[in-house]
């Protein structure tokens, strides 16, 4: 009988799980299209502690049991391992033919993300708070709510094939984005009548009064 596993702290290890000499834990296991993957975790059961100088993470055993029901739902686990950036970038990709307008808000949105935190965060973990705090961070930052949208008309899209592909299950960007932002966008009014012929006149007068100018000028040079 060959003896169990156990970790650093003389627990008994699970199939799949072990323990590196750095400390850290690992899980191993086998997704819906039969391809091996990793997930780590500096702690094992959700009430260890932190090591002292790494970054919070979920515990590896929190993580086992979401993939778990993951696959249980025909979802791939942990949202393929995709970042949100790289979600973005997976969707622009797919989108041939669009406007060049188009094209260069997805370029936009990417580059932005690239430099941002909320890029790096996996697929998986982005809650629909998450999703609005990221949106009215955008407008804290001095953006116009006209560009708040934008960026969110490219991640709720992106988003949405995520689930179309069996990556997630809700779409964290269907929300209605005038009920968490202030709507800062300078409004376009149409011209009265009355307000588009004093306009003309104005127009007309400025004109003529330029030409007159104009016209001195050259007398008096000459």
């Amino acid at each position: 009988m060959s003896e169990k596993r156990r970790d650093n702290k003389k627990r008994i290890l699970r199939t799949g799980e072990s323990q590196r000499q750095d400390g850290r834990y690992a899980y191993k296991y086998i997704d819906i299209k039969g391809k091996t993957r990793f997930i780590y975790s500096w702690r094992l059961e959700e009430t260890d502690k932190l090591p002292k100088g790494k970054r919070p993470c979920e515990a590896l055993r929190i993580a086992e049991k979401r993939i778990q029901e993951e696959t249980d739902k025909g979802l791939i686990p942990d949202g393929d391992g995709l970042t949100v950036v790289e979600l973005v970038e997976r969707y622009a990709s797919q989108k041939v033919g669009v406007k060049t307008k188009t094209k260069l808000a997805y370029e936009w949105v990417i580059r932005y993300l690239e430099k941002d935190d909320f890029g790096y965060v996996k697929i998986s973990k982005i809650k629909q708070s998450d999703a609005k705090e990221f949106c009215m961070k955008l407008q804290n930052e001095g953006k116009k709510s006209a560009t708040v949208k934008s960026f969110k008309g490219v991640l709720k899209p992106a988003f949405q094939m995520a689930i179309d592909d069996d990556l997630l299950l809700k779409n964290p960007f269907c929300f209605k984005t005038n009920t968490i932002i202030v709507n800062n966008s300078q409004k376009r009014v149409a011209l009265t009548d009355d307000q588009e012929k004093n306009l003309w006149i104005t127009y007309r007068t400025a004109a003529f009064q330029y030409t007159m100018m104009l016209s001195i000028f050259y007398c008096i040079r000459v």
